[in-house]
């Protein structure tokens, strides 16, 4: 059995400068837990392949395509791969997001 807790995990660089760390790193899935502080956001962008957000902590705002909406914890977001997408917090609050990637790319 291996056991990570999302709050002592490694923190891993990445080209948005936010807060990531890596869960779950193996071919047939990715996951990682982003944390946004308040007024961040990730750079818009494309992944070849499909990803779901699930909303940890917060409240999250949602980019994907030409649709925007604001999700509170507890709710799952799925994306297409190839389709822009990016998530912010315009909030005040932390934000966390358990991300995934099936498979990884």
């Amino acid at each position: 059995m291996k056991r990570i807790n999302i709050f002592s995990a490694d923190s891993k660089e990445n080209q948005h400068g936010v807060d990531v760390k890596m869960l779950y790193n193996r071919p047939e899935a990715q996951a990682v837990m982003i944390t946004l502080q308040p007024g961040q956001k990730l750079k818009p962008h494309t992944t070849a392949t499909d990803v779901f957000f699930f909303i940890y902590e917060g409240i999250t705002t949602v980019h994907i395509g030409n649709e925007t909406d604001n999700f509170e914890s507890g709710n799952l977001i799925e994306s297409p791969a190839g389709i822009i997408h990016w998530l912010s917090n315009e909030t005040e609050q932390v934000t966390r997001i358990l991300v995934v990637k099936a498979p990884r790319p």
